[in-house]
């Protein structure tokens, strides 16, 4: 039988560490850990009442936390013995935590740890630590079961209700204090303190940054710049106007296939995504393949675009763009992809299309993006009644402009563990600067959005789903999706928090022609940008009809897994609807400017919005 590993020497037990102190420093040290744990506690109360959803409770409560919570707790007093089959697994729980903690005391073998905020081997090697986090292991599934338990609830409170429940016991974690944090405790004394106070030093800086208000720094910024060392796919902007610029990305070889392929990103980020880094472009993987690559850059929301709504997008953004890479290109017709609120954006063109007769886009792919939002997820939260009315607060107090930091913020919340609470502890327990990554550096390069489009977007798209009902109105025309009837292949992925996989697929089936399905593994961003060198992930394929499965299970059940993107399979299916080969067409010097233009340049610190 093997013995339990020791621990690395980086990771010295706590014990051994604070034994070997000298008696006066390690006085020392106890008096100035007293301090540092009581601001880090000072700081973590400032990240959960100053920050995020959670936060709004402290501002009276805008989003119904406190409504959601009460709701469960009548919801339970009307079904008492729902509670007390609760109370009971409390109490089973945590006799089962002490049945562990003894049989575990008697095992050589520490169990694996599979989540990754326990890493750290005191969690496994301290009995004290241990049991810490058993507790709160036990005490957070209590919690986050009782809103399913209440009986009698809307299903958007319970939804609300269960939201804030995973916030919360997120945020007590034992990991994000210092004093129950091991890895944090090392540091500092390893530090003398010193690990402490530069996290503090950040902490204060980032509150400078986020004008009295926490803005955690995930990534350092300064060694990227647009054009220099992201993107970096050669080009020209060959249109403009007020909403968009069209790039134009210069072909790789002598020859591309005739009909190009147009792609509308999401205004709430910017389209650089799909152009990182080199190794990891989807731009020039396209290019690569023979295809002459256009992209809609978007304008951030500013005093000029402010009032802009849902028809000017359509307008300005897909026919204009669909226009006008069609005059660049010499085709008459292109394949068209949408990512995200792009897609849905685009969704919404096509159904005008097929009413109008406009024929000029021969297939659409969807990236993570989704037309029908009944199971829409955790964003649903910002667009019931009160989530809504917080949202359209936030507009109003920016003089009709959805701020871009709101939005960042936003979807930070949405995966906590890993986008606020891990750079909580790594910088401001343990000191750590933020190192430079060109994913979190895009994340954090922020759009603003005009409020009546988003205004829009969250009540008639996510809250009333007029889209997939056919009651959405377009340049004057009611639409539906079912009129769609040219190819469509929807890409999802499995771990997406913000577009479940659950939705697109149930999008999927709104087509009213070919529609394709494929999932891919990680979320929202990995799972989309994957390049096939890097051999990550894998995907799903299920050629059978969407209509026999009444649900994602029902998908995955006959679905066939391949390792690795599922660019190649996407374009195995887009090739053959790419027309023949043709000389490749260049992009023209029309006079403004490289790609990737000046739209992408525009950082949030350089628009002025109407209400400042």
């Amino acid at each position: 039988m093997s013995s339990a590993k020791p621990p690395a020497k980086d990771t010295e037990p706590l014990a051994a560490l604070m034994a070997a102190q000298d008696p006066m420093k390690w006085q020392i040290l106890t008096t100035t850990l007293a301090l540092a744990n009581t601001e880090s506690q000072a700081l973590l109360t400032e990240v959960i009442t100053g920050s995020g959803p959670l936060g709004t409770i402290a501002d009276g409560d805008p989003m119904g936390a406190v409504d959601a919570f009460r709701e469960v707790g009548l919801g339970l007093a009307r079904n008492p013995m729902a509670l007390m089959q609760a109370n009971m697994e409390l109490m089973q729980g945590w006799m089962k935590l002490w049945q562990e903690m003894v049989l575990e005391s008697l095992s050589p073998e520490a169990p694996q740890e599979k989540d990754k905020r326990f890493s750290d081997p005191e969690w496994q090697m301290n009995p004290a630590f241990k049991f810490i986090r058993k507790a709160y292991d036990v005490n957070a599934t209590w919690m986050n079961s009782l809103a399913d338990r209440a009986e009698g609830i809307d299903p958007a409170v319970q939804l609300r209700a269960k939201f804030f429940t995973q916030l919360l016991t997120d945020s007590l974690s034992p990991t994000n204090f210092l004093g129950t944090n091991p890895q944090a405790l090392r540091a500092f004394i390893e530090s003398g303190g010193e690990s402490v106070l530069a996290g503090l030093r950040m902490a204060r800086e980032d509150v400078r940054k986020g004008n009295g208000k926490l803005y955690i720094s995930q990534t350092d910024e300064t060694p990227f710049e647009l054009g220099v060392n992201i993107a970096t796919a050669p080009g020209e902007v060959v249109f403009r106007n007020d909403l968009i610029e069209l790039l134009q990305f210069a072909p790789s070889q002598p020859q591309a296939y005739s009909k190009p392929l147009l792609i509308f990103p999401p205004w709430i980020n910017k389209f650089y995504i799909l152009d990182l880094q080199e190794k990891n472009s989807m731009i020039r993987w396209l290019v690569d393949r023979g295809l002459t690559v256009f992209v809609v850059s978007w304008r951030s929301a500013d005093k000029v675009t402010k009032d802009y709504d849902w028809d000017d997008y359509v307008k300005k953004g897909i026919y204009a763009a669909v226009e006008a890479a069609l005059q660049a290109s010499g085709a008459k017709s292109l394949n068209a992809v949408g990512y995200c609120i792009g897609g849905t954006l685009l969704t919404s063109a096509l159904a005008h299309m097929s009413v109008t007769g406009y024929d000029k886009i021969s297939s659409a792919t969807f990236f993570a993006s989704q037309s029908d939002f009944e199971l829409a997820g955790d964003l649903k939260v910002f667009t019931d009644g009160p989530g809504r009315n917080y949202v359209y607060g936030l507009i109003d107090e920016h003089g009709g402009i959805m701020p871009g930091k709101e939005m960042y913020e936003t979807f930070n919340w949405l995966r906590p563990i890993d986008l606020v609470w891990r750079y909580v502890v790594d910088m401001y327990m343990l000191g750590k600067p933020p190192r430079p990554f060109d994913l979190l550096y895009w994340n954090a390069d922020q759009t603003n959005i005009p409020g009546p489009v988003h205004r829009r977007y969250l009540k008639e798209c996510y809250a009333e789903n007029q889209l997939a009902r056919g009651e959405y109105t377009v340049l004057g025309v009611k639409v539906n999706p079912k009129d769609i009837t040219i190819p469509v292949m929807l890409q999802a992925s499995k771990d997406d928090h913000i577009v479940p996989f659950e939705s697109v697929l149930r999008t999927a089936k709104l087509f009213g022609g070919d529609a394709t399905f494929v999932l891919s593994g990680s979320g929202h961003i990995a799972g989309v940008v994957n390049h096939p060198d890097a051999k990550k992930y894998q995907h799903w394929t299920n050629p059978g009809p969407l209509s026999a499965h009444a649900s994602a299970k029902d998908w995955m059940s006959g679905a066939t897994e391949t390792p690795g993107s599922w660019w190649p399979t996407w374009w195995d299916w887009l090739k053959p609807k790419s027309g023949r080969k043709i000389a490749a067409p260049q992009p023209k010097d029309m006079g403004l400017g490289p790609a990737p233009g000046t739209y992408a340049k525009v950082r949030l610190a350089d628009i002025k919005l109407p209400a400042e």
